[in-house]
């Protein structure tokens, strides 16, 4: 997905923004679609593959927030907010609905478009080998087809959610602290809340109790690990 030809859609109400946005993507070599509103933007979705939607808070009708929602309901697309609300709530709003990064209108053009870029390429990185399986007993994560199940039920992770996921499980009991997380999964841009907000995401859809998480454990101080599950309920800790 990431590089020249992925298609992004950008939703916004405001055309000089949607238009600005198009010529710098086009400019990168993207294809574009518009859409002035969240009705819309569902629609282009049913209709044509997308592979990152660029997505306003503030719209008529409704808002990014209920429009993510429903896209997280059909698909796990990446998304990044461009809004021009600054508040922390928000922005912690935003990427607890599962968006993958919030960004704010004062940034330039280029710098949404490189964040644009970090999230295609963080989603489509290498593909790993046919039927690959991580496979915990209670949590399998099936590489191929970036699928999680726990207890043999699926369930939905964004792909960043997915990726982080796959980072930790792959390699059990090895500590990655919270520096080369931020840096592997947001780069140089992003809220710094982003990585605590994803993990404490995952940890509700895959741990029975995300307070006391068996899979990926906190290392005070330092970051986090995964733990193959085997341990005691009730050891660990919270993030």
């Amino acid at each position: 997905m990431a590089g020249q030809g992925a298609t992004i859609l950008v939703v916004d109400d405001e055309a000089d923004i949607a238009d600005l946005m198009r010529d710098f993507l086009e400019a990168a070599g993207y294809a574009v679609l518009t859409a002035p509103d969240g009705p819309a933007a569902l629609a282009a979705l049913d209709r044509a593959p997308v592979d990152c939607v660029l997505l306003d808070v503030m719209m008529p009708g409704q808002s990014g927030f209920e429009i993510v929602r429903r896209i997280r309901e059909r698909s796990d697309v990446p998304v990044l907010f461009l809004s021009a609300r600054q508040e922390d709530s928000d922005k912690i709003r935003g990427l607890g609905l599962g968006a993958d990064d919030y960004v704010v209108k004062s940034a330039s053009p280029a710098e949404v478009v490189a964040r644009i870029k970090a999230v295609l390429r963080r989603a489509g990185r290498g593909a790993p080998p046919p039927a690959a399986l991580l496979d915990f007993g209670r949590l399998v994560l099936d590489l191929r087809a970036r699928e999680v199940r726990v207890e043999g039920r699926p369930v939905a992770l964004t792909a960043r959610e997915f990726d982080l996921l796959h980072l930790l499980a792959e390699s059990p009991r090895q500590v990655f602290t919270r520096e080369q997380l931020f840096e592997r999964f947001w780069g140089e841009f992003g809220d710094r809340h982003s990585l605590t907000i994803h993990i404490g995401r995952i940890r509700e859809k895959i741990e029975a109790d995300p307070a006391h998480p068996r899979y990926i454990v906190t290392v005070w101080g330092v970051g986090y690990r995964f733990e193959e599950g085997r341990r005691e309920e009730g050891e660990g800790g919270r993030r």
